[in-house]
């Protein structure tokens, strides 16, 4: 495209594994292109832009060229045969998502457009999750919930997971969590499909093959009348990632490497797709870790190819036929990354930003006062059993209080109830205990984005903290003078064990 070069300037070709990798950009003719790059900037693009005489012929009418997976998904959404990036189209909506936290403002806006007496435009597309602000005395915190609960009694939604007994989740049967995660346990989520949400987290279901981004009230409340929605066709970045992926590292490793490299608005309103043998070796929570950070990059959204791994999880989660799409070979990309995981160090980011991105071995000085594992980043079963494997190999007791929020109901049950491989039968709950850790707490967001002032784990005080979560913005998990490094769950327990920022190959190699 004739604007990649002012998105993806020459000075992106990185070192990653003391490799030179650098980009490589496919132009194509379309004039919305050309429009966006004078507007963006006349000089860098009559430096970049190619030659006249290299440019193909716009195609019309039934010629076809090749399309990305996200390209694809929104053709067929919005019944069309052939897009391009930067077209505008209605798109029929798969699956709605909304929150205690958006939902009220969802709702009065639709009641305000529509009328106070209009119904949504399919009940059964609607999923509604409490799971921000659930365990807390905050009232304003407790109405959104009664609000989502009324609108759902009102409109017979039929996805509604309600929290009504604070005291005791598990006396809640239909309460599930932290609904990025929730979405996929309940399946939720499914390769083909265009899936919104009232939150820039639902990006994390692009792991299944599908398009997932978050989107605002006003937005939705759009959604809730129409079942659709005007979208902008994005560019796709694609990211190569090969290589055996060390036993030191996870997916949070890979996804702050990429945000490391390309910023945080180095993919604003991009497609960021994931592919290569790394990619496909990953399970589908660590595939979900990847794409639900791609927003940090600035990302519309991530997505990962659906196969077999996809297919095996989504088995006894959902009775709705998907059909999956994949990138043509001659699909364009507007760059191309590619990784040599087997050379990755594991990795943390830095205050005050998620890409602020360094070795965690080179941060080892650095004293913390706290370490939080939870979140729909690292809050998933796998992330527990990653963490439990860390203190197991170790041995030791924590140096620092440790906060376990499981994401969800099922992630609990899984904490107190599946054996960690090696342990002899132990739970991750046993060993956490043994460790030192604080219990495992209600599953819900957290501290993750702050809350109340009554919200577990919550930074009330300036602390260093490293966290299993998404963002280390100041005052993001409260207070404003806290210092957040973000990690892996193998890092953030190794951390906990010296009460520094800790490589954790000192404790699994």
């Amino acid at each position: 495209m004739a604007a990649c070069s002012t998105v993806a300037p020459p000075s992106t070709s990185f070192i990653s594994n003391k490799k030179d990798l650098g980009l490589s950009a496919f132009s194509s003719a379309s004039p919305l292109s050309s429009q966006k790059c004078k507007r963006t900037s006349k000089t860098v693009c009559s430096v970049t832009a190619p030659k006249q005489s290299e440019r193909k012929p716009v195609t019309t009418g039934s010629v076809k060229t090749g399309m990305t997976m996200t390209e694809k998904i929104f053709a067929r959404a919005s019944e069309k045969t052939q897009l391009s990036p930067g077209e505008n189209v209605w798109v029929n909506v798969d699956v709605l998502m909304t929150h205690d936290v958006c939902g009220p403002g969802s709702f009065g806006i639709f009641k305000k457009e529509f009328g106070q007496n209009a119904k949504v435009w399919d009940r059964e597309k609607i999923v509604i999750i409490p799971d921000h602000y659930i365990f807390t005395s905050d009232e304003r915190a407790n109405r959104n919930v009664d609000i989502l609960r009324d609108f759902c009694t009102e409109q017979n939604i039929k996805y509604f997971y309600d929290i009504k007994d604070l005291g005791n989740f598990k006396a809640n049967p239909d309460y599930k969590g932290v609904c990025h995660v929730a979405l996929a346990q309940e399946g939720h989520c499914r390769p083909g499909e265009v899936l919104l949400g009232t939150d820039s987290h639902t990006c994390t279901a692009g792991a299944f093959g599908q398009f997932a981004t978050g989107i605002g009230n006003t937005d939705a409340g759009f959604v809730l009348g129409t079942g659709k929605l005007l979208l902008k066709v994005p560019p796709t970045l694609r990211f190569v990632m090969d290589g055996e992926m060390p036993d030191y590292l996870l997916a949070k490793d890979l996804i702050l490497q990429i945000i490391g490299e390309i910023s945080v608005s180095g993919a604003t309103y991009k497609a960021m797709e994931f592919v290569g043998s790394t990619v496909e070796s990953l399970s589908m929570e660590e595939r979900m870790t990847l794409c639900n950070m791609v927003v940090e990059a600035g990302g519309k959204n991530g997505i990962v190819p659906a196969d077999s791994t996809t297919y095996k999880y989504l088995e006894d989660k959902t009775s709705v036929p998907y059909e999956p799409v994949y990138s043509d070979d001659k699909a364009r990309f507007l760059s191309e990354y590619r990784f040599d995981i087997s050379k990755l160090e594991p990795l943390v980011a830095k205050p005050h930003s998620p890409d602020n991105r360094a070795l965690a071995r080179e941060c080892k000085d650095v004293k913390i006062d706290r370490v939080y594992i939870g979140s729909c980043t690292g809050g998933k079963t796998e992330d527990f059993m990653a963490a439990a494997k860390v203190f197991l190999a170790s041995g030791k007791k924590v140096k620092v209080p440790t906060f376990l929020v499981p994401a969800t109901q099922k992630v609990w049950m899984d904490v107190y109830g599946l054996p960690v491989p090696g342990s002899g039968g132990k739970t991750c709950s046993q060993i956490f205990e043994e460790a030192g850790c604080d219990t495992p707490a209600s599953p819900s967001c957290g501290a993750c984005l702050g809350g109340p002032k009554d919200t577990y784990a919550r930074l009330n005080e300036p602390k260093v903290c490293v966290s299993t979560t998404n963002r280390n913005f100041p005052g993001r998990m409260g207070h404003k003078e806290g210092e957040i490094y973000l990690a892996s769950p193998y890092t953030a327990a190794a951390s906990a064990l010296t009460g520094y920022v800790t490589d954790p190959r000192e404790f699994l190699q």
